[in-house]
Order: C-alpha cells, then structure tokens, then sequence
C-alpha cells in the first residue's frame, strides 16, 4: 500500500521561505505523478503544483514564480519549496499520488500546517 507522509510545516512571517517534503513508501517515486494541494480555512481543497514522472511541471497560478516543485528519486521524496511567502498561502498542504495513467489521486498525506504571519 501507497503511504505518503508530509512534513515541513510551520510558522513564518510573510517574505519567508518554507520547504515541504513528500516521503513516499509502498513504491517508486519512478513513473509517479505526484502533487501538491492546500486548504485554507473555510475553503475548498485546491491544487498547488505537481511534479510529472518524466520531470514536467505545473504551477496554480497564485504560486507561479514562487514555489517550485522538485522530486528526489533516489530518496523517493518529493518537495516543495515556497519562497516569498504571503498570509494567504496559509493553510494545510496535502501531497498526494498516482500512476500517470490513473484519472484521481488515491494516495494522500496526512497534511502539515503552514501559517504566515503578516
């Protein structure tokens, strides 16, 4: 079974910068799409980035030029490193997998928090 596992979170002012990380266990990071979404307060779950198998990547534009999307193979990690960060990126960031041939994601993190203080 896929298990994903965030950590990084935590609190920073606004300007910050914070990287996340994706462990993943149960299979390769190889030939997996993984991605980042976030929920804020009272909102809905959105999507933040994704990292393709074949090393493409896709940004929200609210993140674009600010946060970059990596993946270590070799550590079956992924990451995500946000820079100039603003009180409105606060919320709980999920990572989540799959096949690149599968429409959803069927494995999810159980999220870590990040707060900016402005």
């Amino acid at each position: 079974q896929v298990q994903l596992v965030e950590s990084g979170g935590g609190t920073v002012q606004a300007g910050d910068s914070l990287r996340l990380s994706c462990a993943v266990s149960g299979r390769t990071l190889t030939n997996y799409v993984v991605a980042w979404f976030r929920q804020a307060p009272g909102k809905e779950r959105e999507f933040v980035a994704r990292s393709w198998a074949g090393g493409a990547t896709d940004y929200a534009d609210s993140v674009k030029g600010r946060f970059t999307v990596s993946r270590d193979n070799a550590k079956n990690t992924a990451y995500l490193q946000m820079s100039s960060l603003k009180s409105e990126d606060t919320a709980v960031y999920y990572c989540a997998g799959r096949p690149p041939a599968s429409p959803t994601y069927a494995a999810w993190g159980q999220g870590t928090q990040v707060t900016v203080s402005s």
